[in-house]
């Protein structure tokens, strides 16, 4: 019985992975083809939807993250009388690995969730259908532009949480802890390099794609009724958490063997 149902749950879970799959491929060739004119009036509007309304939350959430890490962080460093060197470790977490990924929580919280309920309301009253009925194709139309829209804003958000990191990481070493200004932005500026900032932006746009894809289907595969279109926004949020931490993981390792490969004797940054 056991084999049977573990069985029969894999099978379901392949069978809606190449279904997901097939989806994004389509997205992603829509995306390569041209969305056309009206899912291009859509990107602007979807783009500022999920962008600008977002900004206010994302921006907190670095803010915060860079004191947290800052209070955190300092007593440690200050036992080995290494505290100037806090701005650095700070710089480089926000940047590379904690700002791309609470920026992309926060957008599958936010966003997902909301791409899902829009696209499932939609299913729900038939509106999809009747773009199919019409002969048009409801993924180039109505996911397209949400999917090129959330590739689009990921890097910006990601880049404004990660200096509104960096700044409350700033404001409290110097002004709550005292730390010297100067030494906190030469260590700061030392442990930094180009790579390190392109990791965060690449990280992003994966996350992003990640999250519009799976809000996106679970919107066009939700059930029936305001109970089916619940249900997909939290498998929505779940799925998209989940994809986010894979995904990081992969791409962090991916990453740290490509600066390997390419500067041997440089070291591995963090």
């Amino acid at each position: 019985m056991f084999v049977e149902t573990l069985g029969r749950k894999s099978t379901k879970a392949l069978e809606e992975l190449g279904d997901y799959s097939r989806f994004a491929g389509r997205i992603v060739y829509w995306m390569a083809r041209g969305p056309g004119k009206f899912a291009r009036r859509q990107l602007m509007q979807q783009a500022y939807e999920i962008g600008t309304l977002s900004m206010p939350v994302v921006m907190v959430t670095g803010a915060f993250i860079g004191m947290v890490l800052a209070i955190e962080m300092y007593p440690e460093f200050r036992t080995f009388g290494m505290e100037t060197h806090i701005g650095g470790v700070i710089n480089v977490s926000v940047i590379k690995q904690i700002g791309p990924v609470l920026t992309a929580v926060m957008l599958a919280g936010r966003v997902g969730g909301a791409l899902t309920a829009e696209l499932g309301t939609m299913k729900v009253t038939e509106q999809i259908d009747a773009l199919r009925a019409m002969a048009s194709d409801p993924i180039r139309i109505l996911a397209t532009p949400r999917v090129a829209a959330c590739l689009m804003m990921m890097p910006a958000l990601t880049i404004g949480s990660d200096l509104l990191g960096i700044a409350g990481g700033y404001f409290m070493s110097v002004t709550v802890l005292h730390v010297d200004a100067g030494d906190y932005w030469v260590n700061a500026r030392n442990a930094m390099d180009n790579y390190t900032v392109f990791s965060g932006l690449i990280k992003s746009m994966f996350f992003g794609l990640a999250i519009a894809t799976i809000g996106c289907y679970k919107g066009f595969n939700c059930g029936s009724g305001a109970q089916g279109v619940g249900r997909a926004c939290t498998e929505s949020f779940v799925a998209s958490f989940v994809a986010i931490l894979v995904m990081n993981f992969f791409l962090a390792k991916m990453l740290n063997d490509i600066f390997t490969m390419i500067w041997p004797n440089a070291g591995m940054t963090l």
